[in-house]
């Protein structure tokens, strides 16, 4: 069946059936209505309920978290309208696209905060979270309140609370690639006012894809962590203190060459992470002003070992060392009561530091062909190299930090709600480098000695980015509102560090003799500008037919500036850039509902449509004004039946199954718009038994084995994809006391 006429025919079923809704039922517990959600989700920056929020936003509560089996990042992809976080890579590699904004490396376009914990680093969002109390995921610039690189939206997740209750949880899941999940948790209270929960995971799985060079698993992963929470309230005063700690060893970058169909790398693949969180949330009522003060500390220590040319020759291999510690304090003060008029000030300020080794090593292949036949074809003479390897040495200190001011103000007037929101943002980035070769080479006579070249990048930037909104309720019961809001975005800017070898390997070729027409100045090739944005945006929350149908949508125009884009280099070069394209433009538009036509039958959709496309953006002699932004799909969609059986017996009270529905695209793999990946969707199954103390899930995805990428690139000339994942199934057990 075409993909499309697939859609229609979910969105048929669902239709009649959400028409259908009446007042039978209750209030459900969903993606919009969560009431816990509202209650433990909400920061001191967000005092109003969803419904009152001139916003676009998803909920997802507990025991939705838990029946969609949402541990990571990525398991919101397309449940959330216009999010779109392709699974490739490793758990490195955590680019996440929102309204045909976004890129694949540096900074990210969507903020994730975790129990009011801001995750300062990229590369480390793709992680188990246990325990998953609340999601909301808040699209559209939220830059005022949460600052840099959230331009595209925040993801806010709560866990849950020792305070909330004592217990003991435990689960366990088993599925094809020999896959385990395994997790338990307990939460206690020493004494009425004083609670500690400790938590911990383990996961083990032998992938889905191997390489064809020796027959080893490309994507293995034994990955793990705990956490340990501690939360007190004394009078008017609360004190949460959370510790949080990951390991993740594993295989990954299965990327298969178009042109052969096979994974063959001859040299290894993996990845290691370790992270560390520690953060501080104090918060006080003082009856008329309400005060949070969030600290934290965070470490992450991570490994890269790639086979960069994904060939089964010896051309070039990377291993990237990091270390990164980052400091951040924030500051929040609003009014408190039910007022006309309400405020808000903050304080925000961090530091991070990232030291990082990243030698790229040049095999036989890769000398011959990248080096050796350029510098010939340049010069009429061939090089000579003693060794059979050529190693370039990277050394990198990269210091970061940056402080804001900000305010909102709210304004009551009857059914009406005026909002306008200032931040100013200053920010200091640095990167000190050294690159060098470690072997002398010799053309004709000439020896050329080991050399280094090593300076300071610096890069500044001030940002205002205010934030204006009218919301207006409708109706008698105030449940269903309008609003129309105005706001800037800003992702920083900064350096690709990737692109030193390449500079480096021209450098040397220079030094040959072989002088290229362009030319690789480290400030220009690697530095990149900030990214700016206005968003403009129509929307609504309905709650119709007591509740029992529920819809949000909203329709947005993004005006972009210099939006960051990774692209390669011209040629059989190594490296991948950021650049920034000149102009790009971005329309669409959110669909999610939410219907319970009777009370045990739960239907949901959501939809999302975005047009993304260059303004005004030329390389070198190409002009892509008028094309696609690529790797951001056109349209997102998820949609999901659930019905709940009720069975009398203390041994099972309900049976509940489900069928789902997710389909992404199409994707354009290029600038130039030349490579698509069409639309395709994803169908699952799931049968649950439910009791009060366990619950026995049966699941299914991919089940007709759907063949689709999520990933295309280009290295050294040659074109390669990772393809999505087979059909992937298995059974979870969770019991909870």
């Amino acid at each position: 069946m075409h993909p499309f006429r697939h859609i229609l025919l979910w969105l048929a079923l669902l239709g009649p059936c959400a028409a259908a809704a009446s007042g039978r039922g209750g209030e459900i517990d969903t993606l919009v209505t969560v009431e816990d959600v509202r209650i433990t989700v909400r920061s001191l920056k967000e005092a109003r309920t969803p419904i009152d929020s001139p916003v676009a936003v998803s909920h997802f509560g507990r025991e939705e978290a838990e029946r969609q089996r949402i541990a990571t990042l990525r398991d919101l992809s397309a449940l959330v309208p216009n999010l779109h976080v392709p699974d490739y890579g490793s758990r490195m590699t955590s680019s996440v696209y929102v309204r045909g904004l976004g890129a694949r490396i540096d900074q990210p376009v969507l903020g994730l905060l975790v129990d009011d914990i801001p995750v300062m680093n990229k590369d480390a969002y793709d992680f188990d979270v246990t325990d998953i109390l609340g999601i909301e995921v808040l699209r559209g610039p939220q830059s005022t309140l949460y600052g840099r690189n959230t331009m595209g939206g925040v993801m806010r997740i709560r866990t849950r609370s020792p305070l909330d209750g004592e217990g003991v949880r435990a689960g366990v899941e088993y599925g094809n690639g020999n896959t385990l999940r395994a997790r338990a948790s307990g939460y206690f209270r020493a004494t009425p006012r004083f609670g500690i929960g400790v938590a911990g995971y383990y996961t083990a799985s032998d992938g889905f894809f191997r390489n064809a060079y020796d027959g080893s698993p490309c994507d293995r992963e034994r990955s793990g962590g705990g956490s340990l929470k501690l939360q007190g309230r004394f009078g008017r005063t609360e004190i949460r203190n959370t510790l949080r700690f990951s390991r993740t060893d594993q295989g990954g970058y299965p990327y298969a060459s178009v042109r052969t169909g096979l994974i063959a790398c001859n040299d290894p693949c993996a990845y290691e992470r370790t992270s560390l969180t520690e953060g501080l949330t104090v918060r006080h009522d003082g009856g008329r002003i309400a005060l949070e003060s969030v600290t934290s500390y965070q470490y992450l220590d991570d490994r890269m070992t790639l086979d960069q040319d994904f060939r089964p020759e010896s051309y070039f291999t990377l291993v990237q060392d990091r270390r990164e510690h980052a400091l951040t304090q924030e500051f929040v003060l609003r009014s408190s009561g039910s007022g006309r008029y309400r405020w808000l000030v903050g304080a925000f300020g961090f530091y991070k530091r990232m030291r990082m080794q990243a030698p790229v090593t040049f095999g036989e292949q890769g000398i011959r062909e990248l080096i050796v036949d350029n510098v010939r074809d340049h010069t009429g003479y061939a090089p000579v190299f003693y060794h059979d390897e050529f190693p370039l040495e990277s050394d990198f200190e990269n210091p970061v930090c940056g402080a804001a001011l900000y305010h909102e103000s709210s304004l009551e007037l009857g059914r009406w709600q005026l909002t306008a929101g200032l931040r100013v943002e200053h920010e200091r980035a640095r990167l000190d480098y050294r690159s060098s070769t470690l072997y002398p080479c010799r053309i004709q006579q000439n020896e050329i000695a080991p050399f280094a070249i090593d300076g300071r990048l610096k890069r500044r930037f001030t940002e205002w980015m205010p934030r204006f909104s009218v919301l207006v309720h409708a109706g008698r019961t105030r449940m269903n509102t309008l609003y129309l809001s105005a706001a800037k975005g800003f992702k920083a800017g900064g350096f690709n560090t990737q692109m030193f070898s390449d500079v480096l390997q021209n450098v040397l070729m220079e030094k040959m003799g072989a002088a290229f027409d362009r030319g690789y100045d480290p400030d220009r090739v690697v530095g990149y500008d900030p990214e700016e944005s206005w968003n403009y945006e129509l929307g609504g929350h309905l709650h119709l037919a007591k509740g029992d149908l529920q819809i949000d949508w909203a329709l947005f125009w993004i005006d972009c500036r210099n939006q960051q884009l990774t692209v390669f280099p011209e040629g059989r070069t190594t490296g991948r850039m950021m650049t920034n394209a000149g102009r790009t433009r971005s329309l669409g538009g959110e669909l999610s509902a939410t219907a319970r036509p009777w009370p045990r039958l739960t239907l949901q959709a959501a939809y999302g449509y975005t047009r993304a496309e260059f303004r005004r953006f030329r390389s070198g002699d190409d002009d892509f004004s008028g094309k696609r932004v690529p790797y951001a799909p056109e349209h997102t969609l998820s949609a999901r039946v659930r019905y709940e059986i009720p069975v009398r017996g203390r041994l099972l009270e309900r049976i509940v199954p489900s069928v789902d529905l997710q389909a992404v695209g199409p994707i354009r793999w290029n600038e130039a718009n030349t490579l698509v990946q069409p639309l395709y969707q994803l169908t699952g199954l799931s049968v649950r038994f439910e009791q009060r103390h366990y619950a026995l899930d049966l699941w299914c995805r991919n089940l007709t084995g759907t063949r689709y990428d999520t990933f295309y690139f280009l290295s050294v000339g040659e074109e390669f994809v990772q393809r999505g994942r087979p059909r992937t199934f298995g059974v979870a057990l969770q019991l909870d006391f």
